[in-house]
């Protein structure tokens, strides 16, 4: 099967055009051994790599030919899902832990062209001996501060040391001025910066102060000012999370919660009525941060301030993406000091009363089934 054109790829993934970013990409990443790519999030930094890495790939080559080393299973899974809608005929598969390891290992009997995975679960394959690692030239570390932060430092050394016919290296991040670890074998990289020009977005912060240090109430009274439209609202543990998550169920507010405690599935299953539209809510921890493909975000409540500059960025960034406008409340109790990070004073939004926002339209139906239990789509969906 011939590699597709760039156009048809541009047109199954419904984009008209590569922005700035993308097309500086494709130059460096094609022309270069060593390359370093720093976007805000929500530019299309996947789409960035992919494409180049497209055509480095080669026809009838059996084994993995790239290994992509991301910090989450959810942007292991989004990478691939993003992958095959491209329609490149080359396979893909995702690997991380709490999937299925004799499943890993099945999908390895026919190697995969491009293998994405966290580095714990591809440590873990090496060690195992289930592929070689002769035929992978290029190697992409993906939010590779991200993995750094979360310490799978010493698994991406050893994955690393284990590739001995790297031609390509390419390093992701969202997070600006990032020291490029030795054991990545990069020296020298091309280094693409589109986080300093990136600052005036179409971001606006507003600030909402309760009077109560428990500030549930009054994150129940902004999602009534908000509205049914789609908010994400971070909190820094999961316990509060999930407690201020259950106490706008308990006063009419349909959401979701998200974090890492949830099981892989619920999690897979939670980001899906998200983003179609049939939960406009969503309250998670800052696993939610970065990493994830979430579409048309209006809304970010920062129902606990983060730690740090950079969280806080990042956490922004999960909406105004790609040219769009949206919003980011710092929901503060009245004694609450105001982050260092934070050097201009948003502008204070006063509450007032409204009704509770609408129920979506929209709602998500789980079907346990398959072509292994001889379940075709039109079982459940009649033709007419």
């Amino acid at each position: 099967m011939p590699t597709p054109s760039k156009k048809d790829i541009l047109a199954r993934l419904d984009i008209a055009a590569l922005n700035e970013m993308q097309e500086a990409a494709y130059a460096a990443i094609c022309k270069e051994k060593n390359t370093l790519l720093l976007s805000p999030t929500g530019s299309g930094k996947t789409i960035g790599f992919l494409l180049p890495i497209l055509q480095g790939l080669k026809e009838n080559t059996s084994g993995i030919q790239c290994l992509i080393l991301v910090p989450s299973r959810e942007l292991a899974l989004q990478i691939e899902q993003v992958w095959k809608k491209m329609g490149t005929g080359f396979k893909a598969n995702s690997f991380y832990g709490g999937h299925d390891v004799e499943t890993e290992i099945n999908n390895l009997s026919e190697p995969p062209a491009l293998l994405i995975g966290t580095p714990g679960r591809i440590m873990d394959h090496i060690t195992r001996v289930s592929f070689s690692t002769d035929s992978i030239n290029t190697l992409v570390l993906d939010e590779f501060d991200k993995s750094l932060a979360l310490g799978f430092e010493e698994e991406m050394s050893f994955i690393i040391s284990k590739l001995h016919r790297l031609q390509k290296r390419i390093l992701v991040s969202a997070t600006a001025a990032v020291a490029i670890p030795a054991f990545t074998g990069v020296q020298n990289p091309a280094i693409l910066d589109f986080i300093s020009d990136n600052a005036g977005s179409g971001l606006e912060l507003k600030m909402v102060i309760s009077d109560e240090k428990d500030k549930v109430n009054t994150l129940l009274q902004l999602l009534c000012y908000i509205g049914a439209e789609s908010t994400l609202i971070f909190c820094n543990h999961r316990e509060a999370a999930e407690r201020a998550a259950k106490h706008l169920t308990q006063h009419g507010i349909d959401n979701a919660f998200f974090h890492g405690g949830l099981e892989q599935m619920e999690r897979e299953q939670t980001l899906i009525r998200f983003r179609n539209g049939s939960v406009y809510f969503l309250v998670a921890t800052d696993l939610a941060a970065r990493g994830l493909d979430i579409p048309s975000v209006k809304h970010i409540i920062h129902y606990h301030l983060p730690g740090t500059a950079e969280e806080f960025i990042h956490r922004n960034g999960r909406t105004a993406r790609m040219n769009a406008e949206g919003t980011a409340y710092l929901l503060m109790h009245k004694d609450e000091p105001m982050p260092a990070y934070i050097t201009v004073e948003p502008a204070l939004l006063a509450l007032t009363e409204r009704e509770l926002p609408p129920t979506p339209v929209w709602t998500t139906i789980y079907i346990s089934g398959g072509k292994k239990d001889k379940v075709n789509k039109t079982d459940i969906v009649a033709s007419s």
